[in-house]
């Protein structure tokens, strides 16, 4: 085995990647501008999986993990640009939080797009089945979303 192929200076930088989700965000001549993405580091999932994880009030001491709150800040990690990170860029929302922006500013179905592709970013899944979790988190109640 060449070790050489896995010294810092040969690997690869994180996968890019850009994702349309809505025509609700244009450019001014009325473009979709699209999301950039980029994967995430074991090391900074696993700071978030370690944040989303609460207390169990019940008397265990086992932590309850907060499920919906790592999706969304997962996916946000993931995001490059727009930064959810910007002051104004919240405050035109009316929020504070880079996972808090994304919960106001994304349609259901926007954020389950978005969230597939930073899925997809970090090596999780597929192209291929980046759609099939596009086409599941879209479904609301038993009936398909309108995009």
């Amino acid at each position: 085995m060449d070790l050489q192929a896995f010294l810092r200076p040969e690997v690869l930088p994180a996968r890019e990647m850009e994702v349309i989700l809505s025509e609700r965000f244009c450019d001014q001549d009325g473009n979709p501008v699209p999301f950039k993405l980029k994967g995430i580091s074991e090391d900074e999932n696993s700071r978030i999986r370690r944040s989303c994880q609460r207390q169990n009030h019940n008397g265990t001491d086992a932590p309850v993990f907060d499920r919906e709150n790592y999706l969304r800040a997962f996916t946000a990690a993931c995001v490059v640009s727009p930064d959810l990170k910007n002051q104004s860029l919240q405050q035109s929302w009316g929020v504070m939080g880079a996972e808090a922006l994304i919960g106001v500013m994304l349609t259901a179905g926007e954020f389950a797009k978005l969230f597939a592709a930073a899925r997809e970013v970090c090596g999780f899944i597929s192209g291929s089945e980046a759609e099939t979790v596009k086409n599941t988190l879209k479904k609301d109640c038993g009936r398909e979303t309108v995009n």
